[in-house]
């Protein structure tokens, strides 16, 4: 009886490990399923979103280039910055990335068929970002196209032309948050540089949105400039850092991540004056905007007087190293060292300030020396007759 217990209870555990083995096979299969499942529902969604979104007719572009004044004056008048001018210049300053004062003879111009005054007509960017669905606001910068898409919850609302920074202090790309705004900002580097309606994105290396001159490339010192209007309609509508005991929390802002770098190469000029339409290209985003690497700066791009709390220093010790192995920073640039301006000017002034002092004294021992300077005598007594 004990021995046929055994055998009983010996086939039970057999029967079980067998079914636990059966469980275990299908849960693999069954995983795979759903996630199959999930990116086909993602898919149709995607789809039908971007259906919806993307209602712009396509716009053909025209290249021309301007061969002499007269063309020149001519393209100028018919997109004068006048108020019932305004959908065209704005327009065509976006397509060409440029203020229309910084037009010459012999650039390239985009001039499109159609005005639309709903600018995310012109976007590069897909209408419907997918992978941005949950996220209430996100900003995504293209410094390779000169220019950047807002959206809120995966819907475009925004598309503006930008100028990124130049080779020796660039617009790194990676993730970003604002962080705090100032309607008329002076930089803490140079009170010279007057940037309306600024948003601070990272709060050590002092790069900004920010209204300032738009050339038409990559030409600041980190900063994102903009046009007034779209830097006005940023400076309403973007979310700053949380603050926690007086310190503003990291990335806790709008979120922003800039997706690729300026072709430097090309110095004045980029890969935007030779679309032929507002369908030529999509730019593809990344799939989780909030995975993207936090961008890495060069130490060399932090102001000294910043250096002393930054967070992971190491990251920004090696920045430059690690920027170069992946081609981000080109063989042979060699990066602007920040610089304080307001403190050099202020150290230049006491120095002539001394130096001013210095020749006062040196002039008066001279006259003293050659009895120019006539002292009175000290403890002397009026003469009695």
């Amino acid at each position: 009886m004990v021995k046929l217990f055994k055998i009983c209870l010996v086939l039970l555990v057999l029967i079980i490990s067998s079914g636990c083995d059966r469980f275990d096979h299908h849960r693999p299969a069954d995983n795979l399923t759903d996630k199959k499942n999930q990116a086909r529902e993602d898919s149709l969604e995607e789809v039908k979103m971007l259906k919806k979104c993307d209602t712009f007719p396509t716009i053909t572009y025209r290249n021309e280039l301007i061969r002499n004044k007269e063309q020149l004056k001519s393209i100028l008048e018919e997109h004068a910055e006048t108020p019932e001018n305004f959908v065209k210049n704005r327009a065509f300053c976006l397509l060409n990335r440029k203020a229309r004062y910084f037009v010459r003879v012999g650039d390239t111009v985009v001039i499109p068929e159609k005005y639309d005054k709903n600018l995310c007509a012109y976007s590069i960017f897909p209408q419907y970002y997918h992978g941005a669905k949950n996220l209430p606001k996100l900003i995504v910068v293209s410094p390779h196209y000169q220019c950047y898409a807002a959206y809120e919850n995966g819907v475009q609302v925004h598309f503006a032309a930008c100028n990124t920074g130049k080779e020796t202090t660039p617009t790194y790309p990676g993730r970003y948050g604002l962080v705090w705004r100032d309607l008329l900002h002076k930089s803490s580097l140079d009170s010279d540089w007057v940037m309306p309606f600024t948003w601070n994105f990272h709060q050590y290396a002092g790069c900004a949105f920010h209204q300032f001159t738009m050339p038409g490339y990559a030409a600041s010192h980190s900063c994102i400039r903009q046009f007034r209007e779209d830097a006005q309609w940023l400076y309403y509508w973007g979310k700053g850092a949380k603050v926690r005991n007086h310190t503003y929390i990291h990335l806790s802002g709008t979120p922003i991540i800039v997706i690729d770098i300026f072709n430097f190469a090309r110095r004045h000029t980029g890969p935007w004056v030779a679309l032929k339409s507002n369908k030529d290209i999509v730019l593809e985003l990344p799939k989780d905007p909030m995975s993207v690497e936090d961008a890495v700066i060069p130490i060399c791009q932090i102001p000294v007087g910043s250096r002393g709390g930054l967070p992971h220093r190491s990251t920004y010790i090696h920045g430059e190293e690690t920027l170069r192995a992946r081609g981000v920073i080109r063989p042979g640039v060699v990066l602007t060292e920040t610089v304080n301006f307001n403190n050099k000017r202020r150290i230049e002034v006491k120095k002539k300030q001394k130096n001013e002092l210095d020749e006062v004294k040196k002039l008066e021992s001279v006259k003293k020396l050659n009895g120019e300077i006539q002292t009175a005598p000290q403890n002397s007594k009026p003469e009695h007759h």
